[in-house]
C-alpha cells in the first residue's frame, strides 16, 4: 500500500503539472504576465499535498512581521517539503532549488515564472551568481526559502548546512528564519519508495538578524547555532 501511495502521489503531481501547468504557462507567456502563474502554483502545491493525503500543521508564524522580508532556512527530507514551504509561509516567496529540476518537463519551465531559481552547487562561481541574483530579488521585497542541507537527507538525518543562504541574507540585509519540517520523512522519505497519509509539521522559529554578522567566524557560529536550533526541534518529533 505504501508503494501504491507513493506512485499515486507522483502521478497526481504529473497530472497537475499537465492540466494546470501547461495552459497557465502558455497563457502567461503569450500575454507576457508572469504574475498570472503564482496563484495557480500555490493552488497546485496545496492540491498536491491534499490529494497525497497530507495535512500541514504550522507553528510560529506569529513570530514574523508580515511587512518584513526574510530568508527561510529549513531542513529537507522529502519532496513534500517544497510544496509545504511554498504554500504555508503565508507570504509570496521564491525558492533556491537544485539545477536538476530544470530538466523536469513543465516544472523546469515554470520555475522562472514563480521566483524559483536553480543553483549549481558543484560550480562555486555559478552558485555565487545565483545567490547574488536572489539577494537582489529579496531586496525588492520577495522572501526566499532555502533547504540549506543542499539535498534531501535520509529519514531521521540532518546534514551539515551550506552557508550560501546565510550570506545571501546578509547581502540583502534581511533576517534568517530557521524552519524545522517534521514528519515529512515518515510520509514520503528519501529512498524509501513508499508514502502514506498523515500530518506534516512546520515550526517557524524567531528571526535571526544578520546586521552584526561581519566575519567568517561569526558566520560559522550563526550557522552552527541555527543548525542546533533545528536539530533540537526535530528531536521533539
Amino acid at each position: 500500500m505504501g508503494r501504491l501511495h507513493y506512485w499515486w502521489s507522483l502521478f497526481v503531481a504529473g497530472v497537475l503539472l499537465l492540466i494546470l501547468g501547461v495552459p497557465i504557462l502558455l497563457i502567461a507567456w503569450v500575454v507576457n504576465k508572469h504574475d498570472l502563474v503564482y496563484p495557480w502554483a500555490l493552488f497546485g502545491a496545496r492540491s498536491w499535498l491534499r490529494l497525497s493525503g497530507v495535512t500541514v500543521k504550522v507553528r510560529g508564524l506569529e513570530l514574523l512581521d508580515p511587512k518584513r522580508t526574510y530568508v527561510f532556512v529549513s531542513n529537507h527530507r522529502s519532496y513534500l517539503d517544497t510544496a509545504a514551504m511554498f504554500y504555508y509561509t503565508g507570504r509570496r516567496i521564491g525558492l533556491l532549488a537544485k539545477k536538476e529540476l530544470l530538466k523536469v518537463p513543465v516544472l523546469g519551465v515554470g520555475m522562472g515564472f514563480v521566483n524559483v531559481m536553480a543553483i549549481d552547487r558543484t560550480n562555486t562561481e555559478s552558485a555565487i551568481r545565483t545567490t547574488e541574483a536572489a539577494a537582489k530579488r529579496i531586496q525588492s521585497g520577495v522572501s526566499f526559502a532555502v533547504f540549506v542541507e543542499g539535498t534531501r537527507a535520509k529519514p531521521g538525518e540532518l546534514l551539515p548546512f551550506k552557508k550560501g543562504a546565510f550570506y545571501m541574507a546578509r547581502q540583502a540585509s534581511v533576517p534568517v528564519v530557521p524552519v524545522a519540517i517534521k514528519h515529512s520523512d515518515v510520509l514520503m522519505g528519501k529512498g524509501t519508495g513508499v508514502a502514506r497519509s498523515g500530518t506534516l509539521e512546520m515550526v517557524f522559529m524567531p528571526p535571526v538578524e544578520m546586521v552584526d554578522v561581519s566575519t567568517d567566524d561569526e558566520m560559522n557560529r550563526l550557522v552552527s547555532d541555527v543548525h542546533a536550533q533545528i536539530a533540537a526541534e526535530l528531536k521533539n518529533e
